[in-house]
């Protein structure tokens, strides 16, 4: 059993060993602040971000549910849900939504953690912790493997937690704010304060920090989502930094690397919003430019195939068929579908995949802006051909 101990110091580290580490971490989170987008693209992702972060954290205390049963976690009332791990994530949800309201100067100090932690318990795990309240006296917790015992209750989880807190108001403020969130984390996890709730409350409180360092608003990562996905090198790194007399080097290392994955998955994200959007555009001041009777109406019909596919990125075929059947007002609706779909792989538009017989895949070809001109699109318009040829369904 490895006992807590009072740090010397609350935020050590080697820094020069972390200077590549937080040099990507931090260009990774400026890249999320600088890329532009659009509102409703940052608030969809925003709500997946939020998905992840509530299972991920969930999970690594292991809570099991479906996707259907994180679903309603996240929009039905407690009342409403069967399960604790279903309380659970709901409470989470609950938690960093509010999380995310709080007003910047909000100071990060005793009162403040203790109503994270209420968020995360009410409804949820109340029935054997009360929430927002520290271990009493004989209220012990060992977690962790190899196994960790937190500070003692009573009087020791008192002064241990206020000297957290004020560390968090002074010595933590001399380092960068990254760090801040990620040593905040771990030192809230190592100390245990709570009887329950613990380790979720430690990574919402470094969510609210990591908002503070510059990913607030709308770039909010899920870290707990990469934690669980590297949960054994999560746990081995809490450990080790226990285990060196709160030497928090390794894992902070670990932690910068998550923030720089995340942020990275969350740009790439923003970035492919930006390339549908650019194919929208395009596809709409081209489209709509073709001038004869004949031309705007396959446009017409092609514009909603292409809507339908950047809506899902890629369709199987006989789902394209069902999705397109009020469209075609003519005697052979497939043989339309087909001859447009045709016409949109000529145009390098969409592509076709055949994946099994008779089964085929389209989807559009993102990359579709960056290719094509105005002269060169008019151009391959001319050349399609009047009828059914060389269709797909060939293959």
């Amino acid at each position: 059993m490895i006992h807590w101990g009072w740090p010397k110091n609350w935020i050590h580290y080697n820094g020069p060993a972390l200077t590549n580490a937080l040099a990507e971490a931090k260009a990774s989170v400026l890249s999320l602040k600088t890329v532009p987008y659009q509102r409703r693209w940052v608030e969809t992702l925003q709500q997946i971000e939020l998905k992840r972060e509530v299972a991920g954290t969930s999970r690594i205390e292991g809570a099991e549910f479906t996707e259907r049963e994180l679903d309603a976690a996240m929009r039905e009332t407690p009342e409403q849900l069967l399960t604790r791990s279903q309380r659970q994530a709901h409470a989470a949800v609950q938690a960093y939504r509010w999380i995310a309201k709080i007003p910047a100067d909000r100071p990060i100090n005793r009162d403040l953690i203790l109503t994270i932690h209420r968020q995360m318990i009410t409804g949820a795990d109340d029935d054997h912790c009360p929430p927002g309240e520290l271990r009493t006296h004989d209220q012990n917790v060992n977690f962790g493997a190899p196994r960790h015992r937190g500070v003692d209750g009573g009087d020791d989880c008192e002064r241990a937690f206020d000297a957290f807190t004020s560390a968090l108001q002074h010595e933590y403020r001399e380092h960068d704010p990254i760090l801040q969130a990620l040593a905040a984390h771990y030192h809230l996890a190592a100390m245990h304060p709570f009887l329950d709730g613990n380790g979720r409350t430690a990574r919402a409180l470094e969510a609210l920090m990591l908002q503070r360092a510059g990913l607030r608003d709308t770039s909010f990562i899920a870290m707990s989502n990469y934690y669980y996905d590297e949960k054994p090198r999560y746990l081995a790194a809490l450990a080790e930094a226990r285990q060196g007399d709160h030497d928090l080097t390794s894992f902070l290392a670990f932690a910068l690397r998550g923030v720089a994955i995340q942020s990275q998955r969350l740009l790439a994200e923003i970035q492919h919003e930006i390339q549908k959007e650019l194919f929208r555009n395009l596809m709409f001041d081209l489209f709509t430019r073709l001038k004869t009777p004949r031309r705007r109406v396959l446009a017409e019909r092609q514009i909603e195939i292409l809507k339908i596919l950047l809506a899902e990125e890629k369709v199987e075929w006989t789902d394209l068929i069902e999705r397109t059947r009020g469209l075609y007002n003519v005697k052979n609706p497939i043989k339309a579908l087909v001859r447009d779909v045709n016409n949109l792989t000529a145009l390098r538009a969409a592509w076709v995949h055949k994946i099994a017989d008779n089964r085929f895949l389209i989807g559009v070809r993102l990359e579709w802006p960056t290719e094509i001109t105005e002269t060169e699109f008019f151009e391959r318009v001319r050349k399609l051909p009047k009828s059914k040829t060389l269709s797909f369904l060939q293959q």
